[in-house]
């Protein structure tokens, strides 16, 4: 397989050289060299641009910034590794900058360069091409009919990812996911249906089928001595229907339910122009005795705001922070969350949790409760059973000692 062809941006002309060397020992042969931006950009437009750009930021004449967004503009570059040893909170702005104009960011490699690491950046862009182009095989939304006729059919079923406790390792409930059983192409993707649902304005009859499937495991769970709750993703376009609260009220008689194990999670960034419809609703819910949790929290430009305006009970840590516990500023960010919620006497949920050191370095911070891969992905109603009742937890409590109190 052809190597790809590499920039290599560094002003400093023995570090250019080093660079070159070790790309070279690596088994890289294809190196275009340039000393700034104006250089490299004439260099890599006459051979119609490269792979990767191993760039460095602080030069004279066009630094590393204009030339990526340059290079960008004129797509002459796929991926970039950035070559610094500017502090962490620049290489984090710079990360959130490279991402925002497209480009491909492989990792911050410091001067010197170290071979394995260098090595081990470059293989990412291997695998990226390897990848399938999602947007070529993007596949076109299920018509209505089709979508209409699955919900009449049930072929919409609850998945239950759960909800844990940090230092016990005790469940605590599950959120309520959507998934398509199709009888003809398996399990379908929420990516692939969930724009359907709601450019046909069927998020209700969703909404309400999975409430009676998750209402209906909870009642088996209770009637076991088996406490659960239950978290409902709630779009806030349904806050509006005056009926929602009502509904809920009849399907909970209906199932024998108590509103107190449940929580409706409503996305932080669909709450920024909830009209007053909307918020008598969320006090209805309170005044029924469920929960309110705003999700996605921080990933916003007005989660304080909200907080104070709206009835929330608990508040849903944005993955993306947890992703990036291993930089500072997030975890000052972490910190900040856990002390505003535990002031206002909310209650704070993890997400996205994938490995344990993420689940000590929560509890540490004074972190309650967390879900993610980590404990378990999202589980039909059967697995769901098993899970609670025959103690499939056990794999998952053997990977790490639960952080002491």
């Amino acid at each position: 397989m052809d190597t790809p062809s590499i920039l290599v941006l560094e002003d400093h002309s023995l570090q250019r050289k080093a660079a070159v060397s070790v790309l070279s020992r690596l088994g890289y042969m294809s190196i275009i060299e340039a000393a700034d931006g104006h250089d490299a950009i004439e260099k890599i437009q006459a051979t119609g641009g490269v792979d990767i750009a191993l760039c460095d930021l602080d030069m004279a004449g066009m630094d590393g910034l204009t030339f990526l967004r340059q290079a960008r503009k004129l797509d002459l570059v796929h991926s970039i590794i950035i070559c610094s040893s500017l502090a962490e909170d620049l290489l984090s702005t710079i990360n959130h900058i490279v991402n925002l104009q497209g480009l491909n960011l492989l990792g911050i490699i410091t001067k010197p360069l170290c071979a394995p690491m260098l090595k081990a950046l470059l293989l990412k862009h291997k695998s990226k091409r390897l990848e399938p182009d999602k947007s070529s095989v993007r596949s076109e939304l299920p018509s209505e009919s089709t979508i209409r006729r699955a919900i009449a059919n049930q072929e919409f079923r609850a998945y239950f990812q759960p909800k844990f406790s940090l230092r016990t390792g005790e469940i605590d409930g599950a959120e309520v996911l959507a998934r398509w059983q199709t009888p003809d192409q398996g399990l379908v993707s929420p990516a692939l249906f969930l724009p359907a649902i709601k450019r046909y304005g069927l998020v209700n009859e969703l909404f309400y089928n999975l409430f009676a499937q998750g209402l209906s495991l909870q009642k088996l769970m209770q009637s076991h001595g088996k406490p659960f709750k239950l978290a409902f993703n709630l779009d806030v376009c349904q806050l509006n229907n005056l009926d929602l609260v009502e509904r809920i009220k009849i399907l909970l008689r209906t199932h024998g339910a108590s509103p107190q194990g449940l929580i409706f999670e409503l996305t932080e960034t669909g709450l920024l122009q909830i009209p007053h419809v909307g918020m008598e609703s969320m006090v209805r819910l309170r005044m029924l005795g469920v929960g309110l949790a705003i999700d996605d929290f921080g990933v916003g430009y007005s989660s304080l705001e909200r907080l104070c305006q709206m009835p929330f009970t608990e508040l849903k840590l944005d993955a993306g922070f947890i992703q990036r516990m291993d930089q500072h500023r997030y975890i000052k960010v972490i910190q900040g969350s856990l002390s505003l919620a535990k002031a206002l006497n909310i209650r704070v949920v993890a997400e996205g949790i994938e490995t344990a050191e993420q689940v000590r370095g929560l509890a540490q911070l004074g972190c309650q409760w967390g879900q993610g891969y980590f404990y378990a992905r999202p589980m039909s109603w059967v697995h769901m059973v098993g899970w609670r009742f025959e103690g499939d937890q056990s794999a998952w409590r053997r990977a790490f000692a639960a952080p002491e109190r």
